[in-house]
């Protein structure tokens, strides 16, 4: 079994398509899983797209696709749900242009389905090796106990702490503009800021080892993981 976890999409429906050809093509015949850390919506151009491939990839590949909640999900639901001052944030945060792409004025008028599955997504995924998350984890807490918060929003004192988890935490949500994924002894991130003219990336991981051992973006880059850093 392969696993390939991609990072924030935030829109960018032709990126996301690229990605998803070249994993299956370099996929072959071989089993894999398609993990999705969230941000699947708002600031890039085609949110409802956007979602809409993801519900239709999970549709005809049930076993095969998990998609995590990501801070920008959460905010839309809360604009939805709430309207006034929480609509406002989330349309200042990327929700505009989200709104622009549905054809709608408000969160709460997206399609039903939409908002319903927004709704399910789970916020985090444990295959035993990686545990995967929108932002991160409190170094803190055990990884049973994690507040939702902290999941969906997290950055520091998680980007700065060197504490083993049990877990190799693979993670997006903090943009890097070096558009290369971040791996570090306990941690990775992938998000490569595609929404800010950064590719889109994924990770590659097998059942031998808990690191990843290939990453590959949206322009057809591949690059062998470099020795994590501390």
């Amino acid at each position: 079994m392969l696993t390939y976890a991609i990072g924030d999409v935030h829109g960018c429906l032709d990126k996301l398509l690229r990605l998803l050809d070249l994993c299956d093509r370099h996929r072959g015949s071989r089993a894999a899983r398609y993990i999705f850390l969230g941000d699947y919506i708002d600031r890039g151009h085609d949110s409802c797209g956007t979602v809409s491939a993801l519900m239709n990839l999970q549709r005809d590949r049930p076993k095969e696709v998990v998609c995590l909640c990501g801070n920008h999900e959460q905010m839309m639901l809360s604009a939805a749900a709430f309207g006034g001052e929480e609509s406002l944030l989330w349309q200042m945060q990327g929700g505009a242009q989200t709104l622009e792409s549905y054809g709608r004025k408000f969160a709460h008028e997206l399609p039903i389905e939409h908002h319903a599955w927004i709704s399910s997504l789970p916020m985090w995924f444990d295959d035993g090796r990686r545990y995967f998350v929108h932002a991160g984890v409190n170094p803190s807490v055990a990884l049973d106990q994690q507040a939702p918060d902290d999941l969906l929003w997290i950055r520091e004192p998680f980007l700065s702490s060197t504490n083993d988890y049990g877990r190799l935490i693979v993670h997006g949500h903090t943009p890097l503009e070096s558009g290369v994924p971040e791996l570090r002894s306990n941690r990775l991130n992938l998000d490569t800021a595609a929404v800010f003219g950064g590719p889109l990336s994924a990770a590659l991981f097998d059942e031998n080892q808990t690191n990843p051992i290939l990453f590959l973006n949206d322009l057809g880059e591949e690059h062998v993981p470099a020795v994590p850093s501390p």
